[in-house]
């Protein structure tokens, strides 16, 4: 028998880490806001005493402080699905008007880069086609930092554009569409666990050559992952250590290929949730002229002011559209 701990256990210690990095991005924010409320009402007990302008200035400023964090946390508790805490991949494609829509599309892909730079994230063109004459005809953005996809995900759908139109030597009115769509981002390796308590392990005399060892030992080994069903077995070294450790092996190979076929649904179902870009599938509507207006089609929210939403003030209409779906995506 083999002693207990055998297994590989990288793959559980990173799990666990892992789950006490994500459970500490809660706790320490909460009790730290928690901290701060403490002392805050400390010092209005004593500021009540004996009045100090400047004290009570201070509190007024530290409540306001504190409001913001307890909303952002408040939005936080929104995002609670399996990929909501991820880096997100954001592509952008145009529709149809050729240069028109090009042009749009590189202003959604600005106005995204900006709301990442607001929000400290990491911004990295993956990949980007120019148009001819000018915009772009697709870009895929990785835009890296804790929750990306939680808060983009609000973004995916189609954006249409009205405005007169710089490419129009008449000064019409266009309107254009682009579509806007977010993946999660993965690891590049897939963490598989193996737990001794899955397996169930059976020996066996092994067949075929190898001289007389084959026959009189119970060297062969089979391991059954109880969880999936999934069964390897190995008979080809003369020691029953080495078979288990190569089925050990074989049975990770097999278990991380499910993970793949099961990644690869999981995106195929991401893709079919893509709708055409135009009419009738605009989830948010940004107007130019003749007046200036964003208007959000899921949550009936507008803002007057287009130039700072295309400046990458969109906390708005995520939070709007956080708060009516749950964080779920449309």
């Amino acid at each position: 028998m083999i002693a207990p701990g055998f297994w590989d256990q990288s793959d559980r210690a990173r799990t666990v880490v892992e789950e006490a990095r994500q459970l500490k991005r809660w706790i320490e924010p909460y009790q730290d806001l928690v901290q701060r409320v403490a002392d805050a009402r400390e010092l209005a007990t004593l500021n009540a005493d004996e009045p100090d302008p400047a004290i009570g200035a201070g509190l007024v400023q530290e409540l306001a402080r504190a409001t913001t964090d307890l909303h952002a946390l408040e939005l936080r508790t929104m995002l609670r699905g399996p990929d909501d805490q991820r880096s997100a991949l954001l592509t952008i494609h145009p529709g149809a008007g050729g240069t028109e829509s090009q042009d749009w599309a590189e202003m959604l892909m600005r106005m995204y880069t900006r709301w990442a730079e607001r929000h400290d994230y990491t911004v990295r063109i993956l990949d980007l086609v120019a148009g001819e004459e000018a915009g772009i005809k697709s870009t895929t953005l990785e835009i890296t930092g804790d929750y990306a996809y939680g808060y983009l995900k609000a973004e995916k759908g189609v954006h249409r554009l009205v405005r007169i139109s710089p490419f129009d030597a008449q000064a019409r009115r266009h309107t254009s569409f682009a579509s806007v769509f977010v993946y999660p981002v993965v690891d590049d390796t897939i963490e598989i666990e193996v737990r001794d308590e899955d397996i169930e392990m059976e020996v066996f005399r092994a067949s075929g050559a190898g001289g007389q060892h084959v026959n009189k030992t119970s060297s062969a080994v089979r391991l059954r992952h109880l969880p999936s069903g999934i069964a390897v077995s190995c008979q080809q070294e003369r020691s029953q250590f080495k078979n288990r450790a190569v089925a050990l092996k074989m049975l990770k190979a097999a278990l991380y290929q499910r993970a793949i076929e099961e990644q690869e649904k999981k995106k195929a179902e991401l893709e079919a949730t893509k709708t055409d870009i135009s009419w009738g599938n605009q989830i948010r509507s940004y107007v130019f002229q003749p007046y200036t207006m964003v208007n959000d089609h899921r949550t009936e929210m507008k803002v007057g002011d287009v130039q700072a939403v295309m400046d990458g003030e969109i906390d708005d209409f995520i939070e709007t559209f956080l708060k009516k779906f749950g964080g779920k995506a449309a």
